[in-house]
């Protein structure tokens, strides 16, 4: 069968392709690992996530398709009302209550992008709305696991709201297609429909804070390395200058998140 390439993602873009009911996508060090934890996912019961099917000769792993809509920047009105979301945290619920029956010993996981603390249970750190399939408006599914790693579900909740409410300053947002909104509002939203507790509410602000201070550390590591995906990323969405201007934004507005999760 012809491939069909797949459009979105920043890291592997241009390299994930579709044969009939399948993906074929750049495996990494790592593949083994999250092919375990995507076939203990489906054990537990939770059917939202890739279904692994095998790593080729080629470095290319295979994994079932999933139907459904991926948005991708100028991110379309439908995604961007407050059902979405809260869809998704209700998604993000159910796969970390079913990620807990995984045994991770003897396993190995990127650390780009994971819980600084560490944690319990495998996350995934990178749910932004490319990495989710929707249908009909309500997140159905999630999708690439490289940066899959242990840590805290109020952590991994907290990177999916930095980049689904978002947590960003208008300059940032506007230039993915984020119409203005009460992103506050949005952020409790997400807390409610999780269920985080009151201890889980605070850290979800200090993990915020924390993320936003390092100023796109992740990000400025692949420019670094010369990754061409990632340099024409921060070139098209302004350089160092977009890590400063939220920062910045953040200091000026922590506190009505902090409020609005109360």
């Amino acid at each position: 069968m012809d491939e069909e390439p797949l459009a979105g993602g920043v890291a592997n873009a241009g390299s994930v392709t579709r044969v009939g009911d399948e993906v074929r996508r750049p495996s990494n060090p790592h593949s083994p690992s999250i092919h375990r934890f995507l076939s203990e996912l489906r054990r537990a019961g939770f059917e939202a996530a890739s279904a692994p099917v095998g790593i080729d000769g080629d470095g290319r792993e295979r994994l079932v398709f999933i139907e459904g809509d991926v948005p991708l920047p100028p991110y379309p009105a439908w995604v961007q009302l407050d059902a979405a979301l809260v869809s998704l945290a209700v998604l993000m619920r159910r796969f970390h209550d079913a990620s807990r029956s995984f045994d991770a010993a003897g396993s190995t996981w990127s650390d780009e992008m994971a819980d600084p603390a560490g944690g319990p249970i495998v996350c995934h750190n990178d749910v932004c709305l490319e990495n989710v399939v929707f249908r009909e408006g309500v997140a159905v599914g999630l999708l690439d696991f490289d940066f899959a790693a242990p840590g805290r579900t109020v952590y991994d909740v907290a990177q999916m709201a930095r980049m689904c409410v978002p947590v960003d300053d208008d300059v940032n947002a506007a230039r993915l297609g984020w119409q203005p909104a009460d992103r506050p509002a949005r952020l409790r939203l997400v807390a409610d429909a999780y269920g985080l507790d009151d201890t889980s509410r605070r850290g979800l602000v200090e993990i915020l804070s924390d993320t936003i201070a390092r100023r796109g550390d992740f990000v400025r590591r692949r420019v670094d390395a010369g990754d061409p995906n990632f340099i024409t990323m921060w070139n098209e969405m302004g350089g160092a200058e977009r890590f400063d201007r939220r920062h910045r934004w953040w200091l000026e507005h922590r506190e009505k998140f902090r409020n609005a999760l109360e």
